[in-house]
């Protein structure tokens, strides 16, 4: 809460340029996001991932709000000085058919993240990328409606429901998934700082990003190297493990943790062959590029045109920005930040608003109506007996 309002007591003031505007995101992500990742060791961290998750889906109504609130920060960072007639009349003026190939694009994208956490799962189980991806729709769709991130939990429950693989197993390899997009992400941000500094050189914007970028960059990589040394010495890291838990951990915990850390480092088998590795992230630089296909697609749509590089830069900063809580949907923490790197690039604010507010339509729309429509097929409501099975399974330790 106190960076909060230590940043809208910066905002106060007449001029915000986009270079502000970043400015800021970059300090909410340095403070409030890496800060939290960097202050718990990654092993600890990935241990009791299964039991966070869980609790989000509990949390205290204080922390909503606080989401609620700084997207309507965002969303007013967004729309500040913007002239809606100039606005609508950019939305109006699109030629929507560009969206069709668009989505098309964001779907086979969409397909390659299930091979992806079908390569994951390989060693626990082989289960057909068909299968899978429905799963990973219902996944999308939760973390799109539900907070929290609570896509995750979902489709980790609906994996075990389906083909019996543990929650822990799969909360493994959805952390080495996040890992792997956070390095891709960073690696566009850093790809195209040189060209972005010759453009706002003046401002304090490239810097802040730029050590956002460092440190994050240092955060993913060493989450990722405490993640092979795991998958490849899964003896040594049972044995700091169990050192971890017999001094920090209740006792009465000890027999419900030790085969949740027991099937964890299961799920992290894959990680235990270099090839794996290689193949882990070229498929997830292949996901982000179809990603910012779809952003250079829509550009087409209205009139004006930036790079594909810089289309790269804009995916990579919106999606380090939508890690900053918010309500559901990423209201306000995709916009803000989108708009500026567009106008950065001298696109009009009235232009770069349409813009970036359509593209967010069309990348929460359509996985959303499919990952629904996949929910209601296998007869699945997020209720308490989800809850209540996620409580079960949590104790026992799968």
């Amino acid at each position: 809460m106190e960076i909060l309002y230590r940043s809208i007591r910066h905002c106060e003031g007449d001029d915000l340029s986009p270079e502000a505007i970043l400015n800021l995101i970059g300090r909410l992500l340095r403070r409030a996001g890496f800060r939290l990742l960097a202050s718990q060791p990654p092993a600890l961290l990935a241990m009791t991932n299964a039991n966070r998750m869980i609790k989000s889906l509990h949390m205290k109504k204080w922390q909503f709000w606080l989401g609620v609130l700084i997207s309507i920060l965002f969303v007013w960072l967004a729309l500040r000085g913007l002239h809606l007639n100039e606005f609508w009349g950019a939305v109006k003026q699109a030629n929507y058919i560009w969206l069709i190939p668009g989505i098309g694009v964001y779907f086979i994208g969409v397909w390659v993240r299930a091979w992806r956490w079908h390569y994951l799962l390989g060693p626990i189980k082989h289960i057909p990328t068909k299968i899978i991806f429905p799963i990973v729709t219902i996944g999308y769709m939760g973390n799109n409606v539900y907070p929290a991130r609570a896509g995750e939990v979902l489709r980790a429950v609906i994996l075990k429901r389906k083909e019996g693989v543990s929650v822990s197993a799969s909360f493994a390899t959805i952390i080495v998934e996040r890992i792997f997009d956070g390095v891709v992400m960073l690696a566009f941000v850093f790809v195209n700082l040189p060209e972005l500094a010759k453009m706002t050189g003046s401002s304090g914007f490239v810097g802040n990003i730029q050590q956002v970028a460092v440190i994050g960059t240092g955060v993913f990589l060493g989450a990722l190297v405490v993640f092979l040394l795991a998958a490849m010495f899964p003896q040594v890291t049972m044995k700091v493990a169990l050192w971890i838990l017999d001094h920090f951990a209740p006792r009465r915990l000890h027999k419900r943790l030790i085969s949740m850390t027991k099937r964890f480092l299961d799920g992290l088998a894959s990680l235990r062959s270099p090839f794996n590795v290689l193949m882990v992230f070229f498929t997830s630089v292949i996901i982000w590029l179809l990603e910012t296909g779809k952003y250079w697609l829509v550009m087409h749509a209205f009139d004006f045109n930036v790079s594909f590089f810089a289309l790269m830069l804009m995916n990579g900063i919106v999606n380090l920005a939508t890690t900053i809580p918010s309500a559901p949907g990423y209201i306000g923490t995709f916009d803000a930040p989108g708009i500026a790197v567009l106008t950065a690039y001298g696109v009009e604010h009235s232009m770069a608003a349409g813009y970036t507010l359509v593209l967010h339509v069309a990348l929460w729309l359509p996985i959303t109506l499919l990952g629904a429509y996949y929910l209601a097929r296998e007869g699945i409501r997020w209720s308490d007996s989800i809850r209540a099975e996620l409580g079960e399974q949590n104790a026992n330790g799968k």
